[in-house]
């Protein structure tokens, strides 16, 4: 094989390993836009929900955290490392999430669901540990 045939078979794999990575970036966008649905329709949720339990009448009873995935994981974190204090962003990055403003402030407003539910305390403004 010659240096022009082979400059010439680079080219190609790299073309291809171009188009490869524009369809893959595509696709993250795409995904992207759909997770920023998701979640701002997850945020709605809470915040509805939030009113309507106000509205409510009490009850005996206290709610029992979200089962959720992203409740399960948060609570699953917490469990793990019940004397650790988390930042919503730390607890993003040990839980290996997106670490967006928008991602980590839908996990502050679960965070404080958690504590007004009984599962958290705050030993800092912005803190979250798991009540003992």
């Amino acid at each position: 094989m010659n240096v022009i045939d082979l400059l010439a078979d680079l080219q190609a794999q790299h073309d291809k390993t171009t188009a490869h990575a524009g369809e893959l970036r595509d696709r993250i966008e795409h995904l992207t836009a759909a997770l920023a649905e998701a979640e701002a329709r997850l945020a709605d949720l809470a915040a509805t929900q939030k009113v309507i339990a106000e509205l409510a009448p009490a009850q005996d009873e206290p709610e029992p955290p979200e089962t959720s995935t992203a409740y399960q994981a948060i609570v699953n974190a917490f469990n793990q490392h019940p004397d650790q204090a988390f930042r919503a962003r730390e607890l993003h990055e040990l839980l290996g999430m997106p670490t967006d403003e928008a991602s980590v402030n839908v996990t502050r407003a679960r965070l404080g669901r958690l504590t007004r539910q009984g599962f958290l305390t705050q030993p800092g403004r912005g803190r979250y540990q798991k009540r003992t």
